[in-house]
């Protein structure tokens, strides 16, 4: 009877190592949020980091307000989807410390038309749209202003918001909508500033851009993209191999087949992007708005 007893003991022992084992799998993924998952670069990415032993799941956000909470309460191990100022705003206003780790590319925002083959075309009065979130609001206008479309009241900055343009002087009405929902707009509108995944997912090319930002002018720094950690996990080593994997030259080649050549491929070390985020937040604390 006691060895009876034994050997039952000894199968549960088995059965929850087994389970613990299949449990680790899970455990061992690496599960990073990004905002453009159906592109064909991620899969070269997957597959890279999987030939190195690294196990990635990409989970897709259709809404940039989503990914960071995600990442901050531990639904997500690392994200890719913004540039260094908006998480510096979102870092401000929430009271989080999430970091880069590791540049992708500087993207240009571009002002798309469907309508119109030129600024100079567009009609006084006309209307543009442009995204809602605070961040990419200010730096579309700052297109819109170097255009010739608007006037703002004071001197373009990455804090500028609808409340600064002078309408008085100003070619077009500027409405703001959700990111996501900007290329949706252009056939109803004269032109609108759509971020560079979600023209890849509508097939806007390059032939629709009226106007762009510099991705290479000093100004761009607040706009490099970047791979982004929980603050604990700044020093992952497994993290730092990801993003040396999507410096791979076949990565890039896909990248830049997917989104385009406009981005500028950036390689800038953690250390200078986590300095610049510093001067960011400081700069968000500022403004106050």
């Amino acid at each position: 009877m006691r060895s009876r007893i034994l050997a039952v003991l000894l199968m549960v022992v088995f059965a929850g190592t087994l389970l613990t084992a299949c449990g680790s799998d899970d455990s061992s993924t690496i599960k990073i949020g990004v905002a453009d998952a159906s592109e064909s670069y991620w899969k070269v990415f997957t597959e890279k980091a999987s030939a190195q032993g690294i196990d990635v799941k990409l989970v897709n956000f259709t809404d940039y307000n989503q990914p960071n909470p995600a990442l901050a309460e531990g639904e997500l191990d690392l994200n890719e989807f913004q540039h260094l100022l908006y998480l510096a705003t979102y870092n401000v206003k929430n009271n989080q410390d999430l970091v880069p780790i590791g540049a992708t590319a500087v993207y240009p925002l571009p002002l798309y038309s469907k309508r119109y083959q030129a600024v100079a075309d567009i009609p006084q009065g006309a209307q543009v749209v442009i995204p809602n979130d605070p961040t990419n609001q200010a730096r579309g206008l700052l297109v819109l202003e170097q255009a010739g479309l608007i006037t703002l009241t004071t001197p373009g900055s990455p804090f500028s918001t609808l409340a600064d343009i002078d309408q008085s002087r100003s070619k077009v009405k500027v409405v703001a909508v959700d990111a996501g929902q900007t290329a949706a707009n252009l056939d109803s509108v004269a032109a609108a500033i759509v971020n560079n995944n979600y023209a890849t997912s509508a097939g806007l090319t390059a032939k629709e851009v009226i106007a762009s930002d510099d991705p290479n002018a000093p100004a761009a720094r607040p706009y490099i993209n970047a791979f982004v950690a929980r603050a604990a996990d700044k020093d992952n080593q497994t993290y730092a191999k990801l993003v040396q994997i999507y410096h791979d030259p076949e990565v890039i080649a896909a990248v830049k087949e997917s989104l385009g050549d406009a981005g500028v491929i950036k390689d800038n070390p953690a250390s200078e992007l986590q300095q610049t985020l510093t001067e960011l937040e400081a700069s968000v604390k500022a403004d106050g708005s």
